[in-house]
């Protein structure tokens, strides 16, 4: 769900203009493919090495004064397209928080923090967070910005924030009327001629093959003879794909929130109605934990499931005015309960939420939330822009998916395709299919992109370590199982944990990833583990 990438913790509607997603895609690779290639340690000296350089305060905002001494920063040069330097090159941009113990550098841990189009660029100010402190002290932790995202050539559509505007009013989240319908497919059709208009060569390279390319010679460009890497849900794409790729240059990588490689590659649709799945399967888990926590879930009195179901068909037909104003309709509970569903912190306010929603249809019930205006925030719009104002915002997210992600459908079976999606995923089947399907068929990009569609053996010398949540909603568990089952070199550690990625809120993982990526230890393979907190709980379960 598009929305999906830019998801926050937080009240109902806060989350419903910031639910995230990543998906989608086209074209083939053989399985000879010549981009799966062994580069000689002689590479790194023909390889131009970055040029580190003092930060922006913009870039360092937040980092204590006493550590800015560990942050640099570069802009590294790429060609667009890696076997035809004539059509141009991009920069990329890159930040390093140097090892706080240089005598024991081990090398470069590069990190993705996913969407497509996520900025990585500043992920390591945040490393503490993902990491137990020996990381910090061993590597130099480095974020960059993929091409067309961010600071890196960010890819753009769109000329004005105007024209952004007009196409993206048009997109219904959850379209039921055949006005609806019609207007967000022709929205679509709308989008993908602005890029074939501005978006220039990037355009067609866009694809996460591309990406790894970048990626390879990053590695090369700092020095390291093997990349280390950590990525979080569309990045575990990128690392599975490198690994694949690259298995000589493969020294240690971690993914987190794992897409299903295979799946995603070849067959678009059916690996975004399983991902709908993901999201039912983490919704249930929700209301079967509220429904056991008692009081401690404001949503927990009576059935949750029952209550939530009703006001889910209810606000389909009907919406409901809020408290504070504020209108519910399907596109907004569905939005806001996606985001939500991201990151377990927000389980409260989101029960609080439902709650609040649901007695507006009971008023008898007379149940008022403690906080006020939880369902109360409106939609950000761009009604108070001046004419023809520059657009800043980057089109990498369907880019990278209508790169990656082959829907051999044409745009008019996708009504079909939500009509099937809400049977078998009645709360976000149509949410998905919207958001993600029904672009990807009259992009510019789906059929002259080149992406990696396999084969997906990574014969590295170590195993992948790949991390993967019970009630995942993003990146279901069955993908994190099918991911280790199609590297074959691998070590999956499963999560009983709510939430998209876990690294940082598992005690056990995060050791089990120290030890993986400072002395090349591999955990026993079908461990599962428990995240530091559960839900509606001061403490970890069991």
């Amino acid at each position: 769900m598009r929305g999906a990438k830019r998801a926050r913790t937080g009240a109902l509607v806060a989350a419903i203009a910031t639910v995230l997603t990543g998906l989608a895609g086209t074209a083939a690779a053989a399985p000879s493919d010549p981009a799966v290639q062994q580069a000689a340690p002689a590479e790194i000296a023909r390889t131009a090495p970055v040029q580190w350089e003092d930060c922006t305060k913009d870039q360092l905002r937040g980092v204590p004064a006493d550590q800015l001494k560990l942050y640099s920063c570069s802009l590294y040069r790429v060609p667009i397209d890696h076997d035809d330097a004539s059509l141009g090159s991009i920069d990329i941009a890159l930040m390093k928080r140097a090892a706080k113990v240089p005598g024991q550098r081990i090398g470069s841990l590069f990190l993705n923090p996913g969407g497509p189009g996520g900025s990585g660029l500043r992920m390591p100010i945040a490393g503490d967070r993902y990491f137990r402190p020996q990381v910090l002290d061993r590597f130099d932790l480095v974020g960059f910005d993929p091409r067309g995202v961010g600071a890196s050539n960010p890819l753009r559509c769109f000329t004005t924030a105007e024209d952004a505007a007009d196409v993206q009013s048009q997109m219904v989240p959850v379209p039921l009327s055949r006005k609806e319908i019609s207007g967000t497919l022709a929205a679509y059709r709308d989008y993908g001629q602005f890029c074939r208009r501005n978006a220039g060569a990037l355009l067609d390279h866009m694809s996460t093959r591309d990406v790894v390319r970048d990626l390879d010679q990053l590695r090369a460009a700092v020095g390291d003879k093997q990349l280390t890497y950590t990525g979080f849900s569309y990045g575990t794409l990128v690392g599975s794909t490198y690994a694949a790729m690259f298995p000589k240059q493969t020294r240690a990588i971690v993914i987190d929130g794992n897409v299903d490689p295979q799946l995603r590659t070849n067959d678009g649709v059916t690996y975004d109605l399983a991902r709908a799945q993901g999201f039912e399967i983490a919704l249930d888990g929700f209301l079967k934990r509220c429904a056991e926590a008692g009081d401690k879930c404001a949503f927990s009195a009576g059935d949750p499931r029952a209550k939530f179901d009703e006001l889910r068909e209810h606000v389909r037909t009907d919406p409901i005015t809020l408290p504070g104003g504020a209108k519910l309709d399907l596109g907004a509970l569905t939005g806001a309960v996606s985001g939500a569903l991201y990151s377990p912190d927000s389980f409260s306010e989101l029960a609080e939420g439902l709650q609040q929603a649901y007695t507006v249809l009971h008023p008898s019930l007379q149940a008022q939330s403690a906080r006020k205006g939880l369902l109360s925030a409106g939609r950000g719009g761009l009604l108070d822009l001046v004419p023809d104002s520059p657009y800043t915002g980057d089109d990498s997210y369907f880019a990278v998916n209508c790169a990656d992600k082959p829907m051999r459908i044409r745009q008019e079976e996708v009504p079909g395709i939500a009509a099937k999606a809400d049977r078998e995923s009645p709360t976000f089947g149509r949410y998905q299919v919207f958001s993600d399907i029904a672009a990807c068929p009259v992009w510019p990009a789906a059929k002259t992109s080149d992406p990696y569609r396999g084969p997906w053996r990574a014969n590295t010398a170590t195993p992948v370590l790949v991390v993967s949540n019970f009630y995942d909603p993003a990146t279901r568990y069955r993908f994190g199982r099918r991911m280790a089952e199609e590297l074959g070199n691998s070590r999956l550690l499963s999560v009983d944990a709510f939430g998209h990625c876990i690294l940082g809120s598992a005690r056990g993982v995060d050791d089990a990833a120290a030890a993986y990526l400072i002395d090349l230890k591999v955990p026993a393979d079908g461990q599962v583990f428990q995240p530091d907190r559960q839900p509606f709980t001061s403490a970890a379960k069991g």
